[in-house]
């Protein structure tokens, strides 16, 4: 399938068309869209859907793993985790979304971009943007969790934002042993650090990984690497 540009950046350009020409967001969405060749947004996400990787990325996916998913800011991160966890639901499995980044509006936006109804998932799918958000509340609440559920945690760098959280090792070590013995697939969107310089290698690395506080990345298992419009999966433990 040929776009003119990866979807993150037709998004955005249906949010500066929007915001220049004063017309509501899916107006604009539906005009990038039938520049594309589609008559409407939801066709081309729909059409979009039938090739997205996060379908393949799934699949690789085992139950106690833990994932890194890395890239610059508008790189379409958190999109490609809500992607991973609509995959997830797909396959009967359930879903939860926890974020100290989104608002539930943005999160039904994502939705939106995708293609996606969010009331198909509405029995699968659990949003939570608590302030209260570092690993001992999501263990808190993830205790009756089904083997198989897919948590998405947006994002990594913001669980010790808070003196009275634990350090970020220690929280990342706890939520390794819960997902180890719950069965759970926990994916972790990551802020790539700015020094980040394309080209000089196609895609972010665990070496670009921004750390402001101590953390051995061998915690996780596997890493997903974004950078305009590709992606790539690495083995990490």
């Amino acid at each position: 399938m040929n776009l003119s540009a990866p979807i993150y950046r037709l998004k955005r350009q249906a949010r500066i068309l929007s915001r220049s020409e004063g017309i509501p967001h899916h107006e604009a969405l539906n005009r990038v869209a039938r520049e594309e060749g589609f008559d409407s947004w939801s066709l081309l996400a729909s059409r979009v859907s039938e090739y997205r990787p996060s379908k393949r990325l799934k699949t690789e996916l085992q139950h106690g793993d833990l994932v890194l998913v890395g890239a610059r800011p508008g790189h379409g991160k958190t999109l490609l985790s809500l992607e991973i966890a609509v995959e997830a639901m797909k396959a009967g499995q359930r879903s939860v979304f926890f974020s100290l980044e989104c608002t539930e509006a943005d999160v039904l936006r994502y939705f939106a971009a995708i293609g996606e109804d969010p009331d198909r998932y509405a029995d699968r799918f659990d949003f939570d943007d608590s302030d209260d958000i570092c690993a001992t509340y999501m263990v808190s609440r993830l205790q009756s969790a089904a083997p198989g559920t897919l948590v998405v945690i947006d994002y990594l760098q913001l669980l010790d934002q808070k003196r009275e959280n634990a350090d970020l090792m220690e929280q990342v070590r706890q939520l390794k042993a819960f997902a180890k013995n719950q069965r759970l697939i926990m994916v972790f969107v990551s802020q790539i650090h700015r020094s980040y310089d394309p080209t000089d290698r196609p895609m972010p690395t665990l070496d670009d990984v921004r750390l402001p506080n101590p953390l051995d990345l061998t915690l996780f298992d596997k890493a997903c690497f974004m950078h305009d419009g590709d992606l790539e999966l690495v083995a990490i433990g």
